[in-house]
């Protein structure tokens, strides 16, 4: 009973930290969505299983522990066991595993360290309470506290998309004006647009696939994947702010239509990199407004 509440609550915390993670994503500069809902209902059934073996894991290899260490603190340092151990063994437990993952992710700033350590000390210290909980009838009251805790979070967040305290991310509102100018992609790639329509490549990738061609000739993988060129553009608008395309066609180049993201001080010119769905973007910035 103890492994399948802990299973239970570390799958309502996911729940409600992937409401989090959604709301917090629609405020952030992102490009459309271009993935249909029925897909994700699809594979919800192979979702919730593969969800459910990852918190069965996280409970025997985490959670357990934890509790365990607890009732060790307890007794060595107090003499008896209390379940205030519990979140300071979840605390101790936590450092070691978010040091582990900021040390192979390459470091982070002590604030977003400071976050992850909090919040994975919260998210494995109510299960591991739950674990040695001696009441008998708690499984019921923890789903019905999980649901509406979900159902909490949703509506609080759409409240405070409703009363403006949240904001939805939306991409500026260009003009062809706007364009005129170079567009870089920081790594020596440009795209500089003329008002008359003209426009002029260089270096500019044109092998968009989410992987990098490595060969002998080519050790860096994608240096001959450049192009450079010249050739015409043109801006549109027909819907609304999220179908601006910026059409290029330059005989060089095979990419050609680009979309607008960023923000209004800081405005882009992306691509997908592979499948829409992943997110992964080759990004121009405006290095040089027009004069």
């Amino acid at each position: 009973m103890s492994l399948l509440l802990s299973i239970l609550t570390l799958l309502l915390e996911a729940v409600i930290a992937l409401v989090v993670t959604f709301y917090y994503g629609v405020t952030q500069p992102s490009p459309g969505t271009t993935g249909s809902p029925l897909g994700l209902i699809m594979l919800l059934p192979v979702i919730a299983v593969f969800a459910t073996a990852v918190a069965a894991v996280l409970s025997m290899g985490l959670v357990l522990p934890i509790v365990w260490l607890g009732g060790v603190l307890g007794r060595r340092v107090s003499g008896r066991e209390a379940w205030w151990w519990v979140p300071v063994a979840a605390g101790a437990v936590s450092l070691a595993v978010v040091g582990l993952i900021v040390a192979r992710s390459g470091g982070s700033g002590v604030g977003p360290f400071a976050l992850g350590w909090v919040l994975t000390s919260a998210a494995l210290a109510v299960p591991a309470l739950l674990w040695r909980s001696r009441r008998k009838r708690v499984f019921g009251p923890t789903l019905l506290g999980g649901v509406v805790a979900v159902i909490l979070t949703t509506v609080l967040g759409g409240i405070g998309f409703w009363a403006g305290l949240f904001e939805e991310y939306r991409p500026p509102a260009l003009t062809s004006a706007d364009l005129v100018g170079r567009w870089s992609d920081g790594n020596g790639g440009t795209l500089t647009f003329s008002a008359d329509g003209r426009v002029t490549a260089v270096e500019i990738d044109d092998d968009l696939t989410p992987y990098d061609d490595f060969t002998e000739d080519d050790p860096q993988g994608g240096e001959d994947d450049r192009c450079s060129g010249q050739g015409t553009w043109a801006y549109t608008s027909d819907t609304g702010l999220w179908s601006q395309e910026v059409s290029v066609t330059v005989d060089a180049c095979s990419v050609d239509n680009w979309y607008v993201g960023g923000t209004e001080g800081r405005p882009t010119l992306y691509q997908y990199i592979g499948d829409p769905d992943s997110w992964d973007l080759y990004e121009l910035t405006r290095a040089q407004r027009k004069t």
